[in-house]
C-alpha cells in the first residue's frame, strides 16, 4: 500500500496535466460556437458509423427472422394490392388504373433510397437514424416513406446520416384526410400502442365509418397526397360532443421498418417561397 501512494505521488503531475486537458476540451467545445459546431459534425458521424456497424452486425444474426417477417409482409402487400386493383378497376374499369395512379402520386418526387440504422418505438419522442445525409441531397423538412407508408420527417442532417423525426414522436403531426372527402386533420401520436394513432376534430358531418382510408393530405411539400396511411378502427365523441375522434390503425409498422425512401418535391423551394410570403 505504501509503494503504491508512493508511486501515484510521484506521477501526481500527470494526473493534473490530464484533467486540465479535459476541462481545457470541455471549455473549449462548450464555449466557442465554431469549434462545438466542428465537434457535433465529427462526433455525430463517428456515432453514426458505430450505430451503422452494429445494426449490419444485428441485421446479419437476425437474418431468419427479417426473412419470416418479409414473407408475410410481402403477402399481406399483395394482398393491400389486389384489393386496391380491384377497388379500382370498379371505378374506373381500367386494370392499369393502379399503376398510373401510383406514378401519378410522386411525379413530383425525387426518392432518395435510405436504410434504418437504429430506431425506437418504446419512448415518448422516438427517433431514427438511416444512413443518407446532405451528401447525398437529404435536407431537414423532408418526408420519409417505407413500402407501406409514411415513416417520419427528416430532422436534422450531417454528411452521411439524417435524423428522423418518427410518426411515433409527440412533436409529429401529419396533415391527412379521409379518402375520397375533403374533410382533413392531422395524425398524431398519443403514446402507447405504436400501430395506432389519432385524427381528432373530424366534423360530424363527415359521417366516418370503421374501416375508412385514412391518406395523406398534399396540404404540404413533405408528402404527397393520397399516400395511404391506414384506416379508421374506432370512432369516438369529441370532449365538446361536437366533432369525432378517430383511432386510427396505421398501415407501417414503425418498429420493423428498415428500407425507406426519402421524399425530395421538386418543387418545395418555390412551394415555400410562394408561402411564405
Amino acid at each position: 500500500m505504501r509503494e503504491l501512494l508512493d508511486r501515484i505521488s510521484q506521477n501526481v503531475h500527470w494526473v493534473i496535466f490530464l484533467l486540465l486537458e479535459v476541462l481545457s476540451g470541455f471549455m473549449l467545445f462548450k464555449f466557442n460556437h465554431y469549434q462545438g459546431s466542428v465537434w457535433f459534425t465529427q462526433a455525430n458521424t463517428v456515432a453514426g458509423k458505430v450505430l451503422e456497424w452494429e445494426a449490419k452486425g444485428l441485421q446479419y444474426m437476425n437474418l431468419g427472422k427479417e426473412n419470416a417477417y418479409l414473407v408475410r409482409q410481402n403477402v399481406l402487400l399483395q394482398n393491400n394490392l389486389n384489393v386496391l386493383r380491384h377497388e379500382l378497376a370498379e371505378l374506373k374499369k381500367d386494370t392499369s388504373i393502379t399503376r398510373q395512379y401510383q406514378l401519378d402520386l410522386l411525379k413530383d418526387m425525387e426518392m432518395i433510397p435510405a436504410q434504418v440504422i437504429s430506431n425506437s418505438v418504446r419512448q415518448r419522442d422516438n427517433l431514427i437514424t438511416v444512413n443518407v445525409g446532405s451528401n447525398d441531397g437529404v435536407e431537414p423538412e423532408m418526408g420519409v416513406i417505407s413500402g407501406t407508408g409514411v415513416v417520419g420527417i427528416v430532422s436534422k442532417v450531417t454528411p452521411h446520416y439524417a435524423l428522423v423525426l418518427s410518426v411515433l414522436n409527440s412533436r409529429s403531426s401529419i396533415s391527412c384526410r379521409l379518402r375520397g372527402t375533403e374533410y382533413f386533420g392531422y395524425m398524431k401520436w398519443n403514446g402507447g400502442n405504436p400501430l395506432q394513432v389519432s385524427m381528432d376534430d373530424v366534423p360530424r358531418h363527415a359521417n366516418p365509418r370503421i374501416g375508412d382510408i385514412v391518406e395523406t393530405s398534399g396540404f404540404s411539400s413533405l408528402f404527397p397526397a393520397g399516400i395511404f396511411l391506414g384506416r379508421v378502427a374506432q370512432i369516438h365523441n369529441s370532449g365538446d360532443g361536437l366533432a369525432y375522434s378517430l383511432e386510427i390503425q396505421m398501415s407501417t409498422d414503425i418498429a420493423h421498418v428498415q428500407n425507406v425512401y426519402v421524399l425530395k418535391h421538386q418543387m418545395k423551394e418555390e412551394l415555400d417561397t410562394l408561402r411564405r410570403e
